[in-house]
């Protein structure tokens, strides 16, 4: 009997056993919930040098940033009130002291009103200084507070090399100061904007430039405005690898002038040409240089005493002056010798060099101003 009782215990044990293995993931499951907490926190140590960079410049600069809302006034079909409505967004920077502020020229072409909004919410009305199509850039003011942000440093383009490091700072899409990173991808290229007009000597960025961080600020490494960003090339509108901005040289030149005269006018000699007319011509004498068509009255050109092209009694071409360098730069077509005039002020003296009649000839003049034919 004695036996028996045993047996019975151990089958009854066994069958718990079996149970107890069966449900043991379960049991277990049930209670981890019980007893779940946080898992340890594992330490990082500092963070990498280049990091602490990235996240210094931020800090520093994005409170010089501001964000810009444009409007455009309409007339309400129910109330007939005049009222305004949001167009447009982009960003812009503080330029100086003075409510000063830097951004695209299409970020508030044919607005009605702008609002520049700080980095700490405070908004101030603005209104238009002065712009400059052909760079893209335009000069809002404020009001300028009291306690108002650090203009942005100003840095220096001249020396970019292609693959240096970039921060972008803006509002794309109207998402609030966002810091973008990349490289210098090239440098000195042209673009031609929406209204047609030809953007020169810009800085190609893979930094990601969307909408809305049009007139922001492209930065180098040591926290500095080496560019304000302008536009992307892209067949959807919104960022694929290549944006542009135009070079700090560049804005640092012309700003001065759209603060204090409302616009920009480039530096000219006064002379027409066009390199689809001149080609033939050109490649015919086996040349590169600008063929001068026509000398405007009154032009530096005129006054140095340039010739242009003309037709002789016999009919026969009568080939004018060939622009072959300025400064001793060489010249190979219109778009070299714009880029070339853009690094002087009206009222410099200039060298040009010239081919009349298959000579080498040094001519020089006083750049002049006022509006253009061509250069």
């Amino acid at each position: 009997m004695h036996g028996f009782v045993l047996s019975r215990r151990l089958f009854w044990a066994a069958i718990l056993f079996l149970v107890f293995v069966a449900l043991r993931p379960w049991l277990e499951d049930v209670l981890v919930q019980f007893r779940a907490e946080p898992r340890a926190v594992t330490a990082r140590g500092e963070l990498a040098a280049d990091e602490q960079t990235t996240i210094a410049i931020f800090d520093q600069i994005s409170p010089s940033v501001v964000y810009i809302a444009v409007t455009d006034a309409i007339i309400d079909p129910w109330t007939r009130d005049l009222r305004a409505i949001r167009r447009g967004t982009g960003s812009g920077l503080i330029w100086d002291d003075y409510g000063h502020i830097v951004t695209n020229f299409h970020v508030v072409e044919d607005a009605r009103s702008a609002i520049v909004r700080f980095s700490d919410h405070r908004a101030y009305r603005a209104w238009l200084v002065g712009a400059s199509p052909e760079y893209d850039l335009a000069v809002l003011r404020i009001d300028a507070p009291v306690a108002r942000p650090r203009p942005v440093p100003i840095g220096t383009s001249a020396d970019l090399k292609v693959g240096q490091k970039v921060f972008a700072i803006g509002n794309p899409f109207g998402l609030d100061y966002s810091l973008t990173t990349g490289i210098v991808s090239a440098l000195d290229r042209t673009i031609q904007a929406d209204n047609g007009v030809e953007i020169r000597q810009l800085i190609q960025t893979d930094a990601a430039i969307n909408p809305g961080n049009s007139g922001g600020p492209l930065l180098d490494s040591a926290g500095r405005l080496i560019g304000v960003n302008t536009a992307i090339y892209s067949p959807s509108g919104s960022f694929s690898g290549i944006g542009f901005a135009v070079p700090v040289d560049a804005v640092n030149r012309i700003v001065p002038h759209l603060i204090a005269d409302g616009r920009y006018v480039r530096p000219r000699i006064g002379i027409v040409s066009d390199d689809d007319a001149s080609r033939p011509v050109l490649e015919g004498l086996g040349q590169r240089g600008v063929l001068v068509l026509r000398v405007e009255a009154g032009s530096p050109a005129e006054r140095a005493g340039l010739r242009g092209t003309g037709i002789a009694s016999d009919g026969s071409l009568l080939i004018g002056d060939i622009i072959v360098d300025l400064d001793g730069q060489p010249v190979a077509d219109m778009g070299e010798l714009v880029s070339l005039l853009e690094r002087y002020e009206i009222g410099d003296e200039v060298r040009v060099g010239i081919l009349r009649n298959g000579a080498a000839l040094g001519v020089d003049l006083r750049l002049g101003g006022g509006a253009p034919a061509d250069e």
